[in-house]
């Protein structure tokens, strides 16, 4: 596997090896121990999935206690994935980094604890996958504004294009009012 180092040290994209051929592809979506070579020593507790339809946008979320790292892939579709570095001691604290996964590029987002997570979906139908290091906790989950002025994420919409969003996602904080980690 690949490992690209984003803008925010912390935050990996993973590029997986895939061996194709005349009948489909393969490839593995995580191994414990070559990840533990690539010195990415996570244990998941939690698998998720979620289906959205094009410009359907999630997130900014995070869960200030219980905080889950994440790795997050894509079955079918495309997703813009967007992290936004929550640690207030952190060099790039309010700083965020985007990528396109998809179905055919195999990508997959390192997202460490102590990040809000965020996508925006690309195709007509998305399906995404991601493992979590903690388990949910509602009382925990906290929102981050998606258009958050301070943060100005460059979300792939066409000019005057909104998002759609949940009613809880569009009640979300700005970061300069958020609960941040220490």
């Amino acid at each position: 596997m690949k490992i690209i180092v984003t803008d925010i040290p912390d935050l990996k994209i993973i590029e997986p090896r895939v061996f194709s051929d005349d009948r489909g592809y393969f490839l593995e979506t995580w191994n414990a121990q070559s990840f533990s070579r690539a010195g990415l020593n996570w244990t998941f507790v939690q698998d998720n999935q979620s289906k959205s339809h094009r410009n359907v946008l999630r997130g900014l979320h995070y869960q200030i206690q219980s905080p889950q790292a994440k790795l997050v892939r894509v079955v079918t579709g495309a997703i813009y994935d967007v992290a936004v570095d929550l640690r207030r001691g952190s060099p790039t604290f309010g700083r965020w980094a985007g990528a396109e996964l998809s179905e055919t590029n195999h990508r997959m987002m390192l997202i460490p604890t102590g990040f809000a997570h965020g996508f925006l979906s690309l195709a007509d139908e998305t399906q995404l996958v991601y493992k979590c290091t903690d388990f949910y906790a509602s009382q925990h989950e906290r929102t981050i504004m998606w258009n958050d002025p301070d943060l100005a994420i460059a979300w792939p919409l066409a000019a005057g294009e909104q998002p759609i969003v949940s009613s809880k996602d569009a009640m979300g904080r700005g970061l300069q009012e958020a609960d941040v980690f220490a």
